[in-house]
């Protein structure tokens, strides 16, 4: 006789839990505090029908594998749970030499921790041109894992199908729910495999991982810096004419900080290695009113200010004559030099690790500044401080024994600026100890050359720094992958790329250009990038190449949809570059809006797939929505985004044929929203309390565009009528 009661047993790491009466599986992962909950069932497969099989505990005398009994009351064979480690497999196993077509099948209600989310850890096939990102809980097709920040654990499924969507809240865990299949014929998909792997990043690529802090940081930082159009030439006269041009242009968008660079004594010309970092006197020439004088002035403004700091080395003469005895030198006495000064610290002594911090003390407390960007961390050689310190002749002319001295640095800057400080590390790197202290780093190098604007191999680099890095960003640190230049110096098409390199994955967004120069068109762009989308991304893994598709899957309380960049990257040939659905992880049978951001155009529905040309070096931004059978939200022109930032709220009314929501808007700046109503909807009224909503001309697309007034700005309320025709 066949038992029923309870099964459970304990499989290495994994106790599992399975009740007959229901086909109910439930597993858990004590040490990762994973857990899956939910009906695991086989579906068999005899003359082209589908019979649903009974799963029961093990036999009398059987070993502890559950039966699969088909609808006979036979046993043809066997789930054999069995653990490798933390990996846990569910294997359909063939009793003898019968061949039993069906499905494993496990509907689970799976958790790991609160800070959690879906994505994916497995990297695609060679050729893949699709990268995901996310702004809120949103899923894709193309998701095999669960990952949690807090704990930095990764939670991964596989078979011959998996499927991930996120539920919500229960408790204190995010909850996921998990579909996970085996083909019961195919010796390769025969199992379903669930696998915690604690220390994901850290055990990875990331030793001093450390869960980004969002109190101290909600959301990545933005601002203006003068390097990259000013170099060494900017000093309180030119930072505050372009503050006051970005208190007008930008700060109502939601630019936050304005950061001096360049100001230390003797920093009028290159390289830094000569400027006068260390000695706390600001370039009388260019910074005569002092350096606290002028963060006052740029929070009158209504900015924090930000401070650029070297406080490895200097360039003074003096300094080093007067405190010789913290600096390296060589066997023969002679000072040893790096990129930050003729003259470099030795960390290993106390003494010295106490001035850098009270150097920034001092930044912090007395002169006020509430953003630094620290330099010459660890960059690309030994000329930056992390390579510098492991070479032989430096550790050789070190005072003290001091096998971390990097570490011991980073941590005195923390010390020093103080807990609600932002620190960005500029040059910084994930694999070092500055992740443990760091709000947001620096990913790659200038997207400049000296006193040169940008080429378009500076722009390329600028994007493949930001896929190479993408992974870290908003897990632990905000990227930076240096300022967003969109000045006449480039085409209008490379600015528009830039925006979307830098804009799309929400990171750390810094102008850099000469704004009372920059014509409106241009200037719009930075306007359309604040402030920053919170966004984290889906690919867990380093990507090495250039891809063409960049996908932010949006998901806000009101809808769900996609915002893509197509990049067509060639310099000298257009290109059609597209997707199909299933490849950016939508349901392939359905039927999609696409809307050209750049160009304000509905380019139709599409189905299945998409494509376009692309001219040489020129993008596409594309805003992609599941086609609905009533009128819908598809795009405004407030942000990149198209609605995952200034759009509040939107509300469908079937009984009243009404359409309404909430819009953020610009003080004096109108903002268009547009809709879609298919066949059988008309348009009968649209209202905004006070505020003035117009429809705009058919631009004949068969999108339904309405200008909503800014008059004060802040939240406008708005509603659309429609009546069926």
């Amino acid at each position: 006789m066949v038992k029923s009661k309870n099964f459970s047993a304990r499989f290495g790491e994994w106790s599992l839990r399975f009740n007959p009466a229901v086909s109910v599986l439930d597993c858990r992962h004590g040490a990762s505090g994973a857990r899956l909950t939910g009906r695991l069932s086989f579906e068999g497969i005899r003359d082209g029908k589908t019979f649903h099989w009974r799963i029961l505990p093990p036999l009398e005398g059987d070993a502890l594998r559950l039966a699969l009994m088909d609808p006979s009351g036979d046993c043809q064979g066997y789930v054999v749970p069995y653990c490798d480690g933390g990996r846990l497999s569910l294997t359909v196993a063939q009793r003898a030499h019968q061949r039993n077509p069906g499905r494993l099948i496990y509907d689970a209600c799976a958790s790991l921790g609160r800070r959690s989310f879906a994505c994916r850890a497995t990297p695609p096939p060679a050729g893949s041109q699709v990268v995901q990102m996310a702004s809120g809980p949103a899923d894709s097709a193309l998701n095999d894992s669960i990952f949690d920040i807090a704990c930095d654990c990764l939670l991964s499924f596989s078979g011959s199908e998996a499927a991930l969507q996120t539920t919500g809240i229960a408790g204190d865990k995010q909850q996921f729910y998990a579909r996970i299949e085996a083909d019961a014929e195919d010796s390769a998909r025969a199992s379903i495999t669930i696998e915690p792997a604690k220390d994901y990043y850290r055990s990875r690529w990331i030793p001093w991982y450390k869960p980004i802090d969002r109190t101290r940081l909600p959301s990545p930082p933005t601002g203006w810096m003068s390097w990259n159009v000013y170099f060494d030439q900017a000093g309180e006269s030119e930072n505050l004419a372009e503050a006051r041009a970005g208190a007008k242009y930008l700060k109502p968008y939601g630019m936050e900080i304005w950061s001096i660079e360049s100001w230390q004594d003797n920093s009028g010309v290159q390289p830094v290695r000569d400027f006068h970092n260390l000695t706390m006197e600001p370039f009388a020439e260019q910074f005569p009113s002092g350096m606290k004088w002028l963060a006052d002035q740029i929070r009158k403004l209504g900015f924090k200010p930000g401070i650029w700091a070297v406080p490895y080395g200097t360039g003074s003469r003096e300094f080093y004559e007067s405190h010789k005895a913290w600096f390296l030198r060589d066997p023969d006495g002679a000072p040893i030099g790096n990129w930050s000064g003729r003259y470099v610290l030795d960390p290993s002594q106390p003494a010295v690790r106490a001035f850098m911090r009270e150097s920034l003390r001092t930044m912090r407390r007395d002169w006020g500044y509430e953003f630094f960007k620290i330099d010459g961390m660890s960059g690309k050689s030994p000329s930056y401080s992390a390579h510098f310190y492991e070479l032989p002749s430096v550790r050789a002319a070190f005072k003290n024994k001091c096998p971390n001295p990097f570490e011991l640095c980073a941590r005195e800057f923390r010390k020093g600026i103080g807990p609600d400080a932002i620190l960005l590390a500029c040059q910084g790197h994930y694999s070092g100890p500055e992740v443990a202290v760091s709000d947001a780093a620096r990913i790659g190098a200038d997207i400049v050359g000296i006193k040169r604007d940008p080429t378009w191999h500076n722009y390329l680099d600028q994007a493949l720094t930001t896929l190479t890095q993408l992974f870290a960003h908003n897990i632990v640190w905000h990227n930076d992958p240096d300022t967003l230049l969109v000045g006449k110096f480039t085409e209008m098409s490379v600015a528009r790329i830039a925006t979307a390199v830098v804009g799309l994955p929400g990171q750390v967004m810094f102008a850099g250009d000469k704004l009372a120069e920059l014509p409106p068109e241009r200037m719009w762009l930075l306007q359309r990038c604040l402030p920053v989308c919170d966004a984290h991304p889906l690919d867990l893994f380093p990507i090495y190449e250039l891809r063409s598709v960049w996908d932010l899957k949006i998901n806000r309380p009101f809808g769900q949809w996609d915002v893509i960049s197509l990049f067509n990257f060639d310099d000298k040939e257009k290109r059609r570059i597209g997707f199909g659905m299933r490849d950016i992880g939508l349901d392939p049978g359905g039927q999609y809006l696409i809307y050209d951001y750049w160009n304000g155009r509905l380019l139709g529905s599409f189905a299945e797939s998409f494509s376009m040309e692309l001219a040489p070096k020129s993008n596409a931004l594309l805003a992609v929505h599941a086609a609905l059978d009533r009128p819908q939200f598809i795009s405004t022109d407030r942000h990149i985004t198209q609605g995952g930032v200034g759009i509040r709220n939107v509300e469908w009314d079937a009984d009243a044929l009404k359409l309404s929501g909430e819009a953020e808007l610009v003080k004096g700046e109108a903002t268009t929203l547009t809709f879609f109503a298919p066949d059988g909807f008309r348009l009968r009224e649209a209202r905004a309390g006070r505020r003035k909503i117009v429809p705009e001309p058919d631009a004949g697309d068969g999108a339904l565009r309405l200008k909503l007034g800014g008059g004060a700005g802040g939240i406008a309320a708005w509603s659309l009528r429609f009546a069926k025709t």
